[in-house]
């Protein structure tokens, strides 16, 4: 069940009709001595572990080491709860919990890498937010979090997820293009559906630099983690809706890795251009 790339995995969903979910985990069990229990059970510490750096800042808030960051997740409650978001629920939620784990990540509290701890709010905050919505077990997040880790495993293998080397499209985009395809199949599309998302997602982030404030995890991070669930939930909205994507994720990764080793290295991570050098982030910085 082991596979290169997407058009590989396609081809083991629609041979032995499985879902994307299920073929991943027949690859997580045939590494090593890993069976599909010893699967399951990390990903319900994995899910433990989301679910609790989503909703802990939500009722205490923390502020961040740098200072940047801490309590935007409790206000997006709060609005939430008066009624107020124009966003609808599982937006609103999705970006709420999205932005609690990057407040969690920023005052060294523990989350999970998915795949960067700068990128880390985007996969927990949709796929919570549409379990509460649409009242989804605990055991099919789990199938979802397989399917978005096949997306991030062909990221990582054919391209990168570090901001250094191909800027905060590797990072915000690769966990929206995750978010995105696991959606999918939690809302029953097919393994083909799911594709399509996650390279919409990617499409949509292209050239998204990485420009972290005083050179930190923190801000504008927590912020494009909010917009990468926007991002997500659209793309599995079109995918579901049956609107085809043009360009193959194969291709889109390809293209996503070209497009980010092309950006200077000031877009990389460096905290030597974007956001990092405006006025007010210079000041932030001196701050931090």
């Amino acid at each position: 069940m082991n596979f290169k790339n997407t058009r590989e995995l396609l081809e083991l969903c629609n041979k032995h009709h499985l879902p994307i979910s299920a073929i991943m985990r027949q690859r997580e069990c045939g590494l090593g001595e890993t069976t599909a229990d010893l699967v399951n059970d990390k990903l319900r510490k994995t899910l433990e572990i989301m679910r609790n750096s989503a909703k802990q800042p939500i009722q205490t808030p923390e502020k961040s080491i740098g200072g940047l960051i801490g309590g935007e997740a409790k206000k997006l409650s709060l609005h939430l709860s008066k009624g107020k978001s124009i966003c609808g629920n599982v937006l609103s939620k999705g970006i709420t919990y999205a932005m609690a784990v990057l407040e969690v990540n920023a005052s060294m509290g523990l989350i999970v890498a998915a795949p960067t701890a700068g990128s880390s709010g985007i996969v927990p905050g949709l796929l919570l937010a549409l379990q509460e919505e649409y009242k989804i077990s605990d055991e099919r997040l789990i199938d979802a979090l397989l399917t978005a880790g096949a997306i991030g495993y062909l990221a990582m293998r054919n391209a990168t997820v570090a901001g250094a080397v191909g800027g905060c499209q590797a990072e915000v985009g690769v966990a929206s293009a995750m978010a995105a395809a696991a959606a999918v199949e939690l809302m029953q599309g097919t393994p083909e559906q799911s594709l399509y998302a996650a390279s919409t997602v990617l499409m949509n982030m292209l050239g998204l630099v990485c420009d972290p404030v005083g050179g930190l995890v923190e801000y504008p991070c927590q912020n494009r983690n909010a917009s990468g669930v926007a991002n997500a939930l659209i793309a599995a909205e079109l995918a579901l809706s049956g609107i085809k994507q043009l360009i193959p994720l194969d291709e889109m990764i390809d293209i996503m890795y070209s497009v980010g080793k092309r950006l200077p290295s000031e877009l990389r991570e460096t905290a030597l251009g974007g956001c990092a050098v405006t006025p007010t982030g210079c000041t932030l910085c001196s701050h931090a």
